[in-house]
């Protein structure tokens, strides 16, 4: 999930447009860039609840199933930074309506696949164009908005955001128990046609072009190292285990690191020729930054792992239909929404030592989530797992955003929109590779292959290291100073 709240970048360059022309900011661009961000989010966590339908329809093995979440996840991730560069180097708008273009074609070919590795790869062109396409809509929102209604404009974001992330299994389980003209699961991709047709045909009357000042190069180098870094990182996780573990994916972990190695020699030496290095080293001087942002990538190992288990455990373990499955969903959704309420008129007296409650909270529902699940088998009410699901939202709710506020503040204005990039990165990366993790666990775990008595077992032994993440999430952040995070 990406974050709810993040820096108002500094608006350098904007060209004529018609919202520019009156006077008045235009709701209409608001909409728009929104709904593109909607749908971005969405897809990541809706493909969740239509894991088991396309194992079934397409015949896809543990493996490709976790690709079909990882892949579109690793592709957003690793050109998040990238696309922002390119949008203020050439045009903001420019860049967004050609990743929404992207997007919809991508979405097109998901819904059309006849084949799970034809499904792979579309989820992978879809990661890649939204990754295009998101980090242009807080430039532009900062382009139409001044004052009074940027704010409102960022508040709005941060609901739409929270909207897709936490809802995203109950739409998608509406979605294939409707099943509109026969087409299952097929629908979740296909919607995204119409809305990114209507999009377009609004987005040159609505908003302006922009661009960045300071003559920006992309950093081409910087992007191939940390795009094959973090390939190599969840390929090897996502093979690894379906293989069991051959020499060749610990050279590929041993690779990544060396990867990761070169990223940071390169960086530190396009930054001191002043040459503009895709991430700036010196964000990482400030220590609530760097721990902030590791306890970020830990976090969100943690949760967007959790969708991804939980719809398996009840659509196959179950045998809950999407829309059920999605049903239990809302209860980690209200929590989400009731927390992240409280996080937000307090967000001013946050501090490191306030925010470790969030994912200590978190490990506590995980924890009563996986007894729950044991004690229950395959024959209890799965009303009994929404309690547990609740606290573990509020978990969520006190955490996602009291974090990104305490890691963002340690960000010179600057560099804001840097920091940016590479919080959504962490968080998006996280929640990737988390997917990659937990099927390393879940997946062997079944010790009777497709039977349903083993799912509340390996359901439960996979929650144990996501607790643990939750837990190194909470003594990371107060490994970082107790300064007071702004809002």
């Amino acid at each position: 999930m990406t974050s709810e709240a993040s820096p108002r970048p500094a608006v350098e360059e904007r060209e004529a447009g018609p919202p520019a022309e009156t006077g008045v900011p235009s709701p209409g661009a608001l909409v728009v860039v929104l709904v593109g961000t909607f749908i971005t989010v969405l897809d990541f966590f809706i493909a969740n609840v239509a894991v088991p339908a396309i194992r079934t329809d397409l015949h896809a093995g543990s493996t490709q199933a976790q690709l079909i979440v990882v892949g579109y996840g690793v592709a957003f991730t690793a050109g998040l930074i990238t696309g922002g560069r390119l949008g203020d180097i050439y045009g903001r708008r420019r860049m967004f309506v050609l990743g929404m273009t992207l997007f919809m074609l991508a979405s097109a070919g998901c819904s059309l696949a006849q084949s799970v590795d034809v499904l792979i790869v579309a989820r992978i062109a879809q990661g890649a164009s939204a990754a295009l396409m998101v980090p242009q809509v807080l430039g532009i929102i900062g382009t139409v908005y001044t004052g009074a209604a940027r704010d409102r404009a960022f508040n709005v974001y941060g609901l739409v955001i929270g909207l897709a992330g936490v809802f995203g299994q109950f739409i998608g389980g509406a979605l294939i128990t409707i099943d509109v003209a026969g087409l299952s699961w097929r629908t979740i991709f296909l919607i995204n046609v119409p809305l990114c047709l209507a999009c377009l045909a609004f987005v040159r009357r609505t908003v302006p072009e922009s661009r960045g000042t300071g003559g920006a190069r992309l950093d081409l180098t910087g992007a191939v190292l940390i795009t094959a870094a973090l390939g190599l990182i969840v390929y090897a996780l996502v093979e690894g285990q379906s293989r069991d573990w051959p020499v060749w994916v610990w050279e590929c972990l041993a690779g990544a690191v060396v990867l990761l190695a070169l990223t940071v020699l390169h960086l530190r030496r396009r930054a001191a020729a002043g040459r503009g290095p895709l991430i700036e080293p010196v964000l990482f001087r400030a220590r609530v930054f760097s721990v902030g942002l590791a306890a970020t990538v830990v976090y969100f190992l943690a949760m967007g792992s959790f969708f991804f288990i939980l719809a398996l455990y009840l659509q196959s373990g179950r045998s809950l239909s999407p829309l059920e499955s999605g049903l239990v969903f809302l209860a980690v959704g209200a929590g989400y929404f009731g927390a992240s309420i409280v996080s937000a008129r307090f967000a001013a007296k946050v501090t490191a030592k306030t925010v470790a409650g969030g994912p200590l909270t978190l490990a506590l529902g995980y924890g009563l989530v996986a007894w729950t699940a044991t004690e229950l088998g395959t024959t209890g009410s799965v009303l009994w797992l929404l309690p547990p699901l609740l606290l573990a939202g509020l978990g969520m709710g006190l955490t996602t955003g009291p974090l990104t506020n305490l890691v963002l503040s340690a960000a010179v204005p600057e560099h804001a929109a840097s920091a940016s990039g590479l919080l959504n990165t962490a968080q998006e990366g996280g929640a990737a590779v988390g997917v990659a993790i937990a099927g390393t666990v879940f997946f062997p775990a079944l010790t009777d292959a497709g039977s349903a008595e083993a799912y509340p077992h390996a359901f439960a032994v996979t929650l144990v290291p996501l607790i643990a993440f939750c837990v190194a999430a909470a003594v990371m952040v107060l490994l970082a100073p107790g300064r007071a995070a702004r809002h």
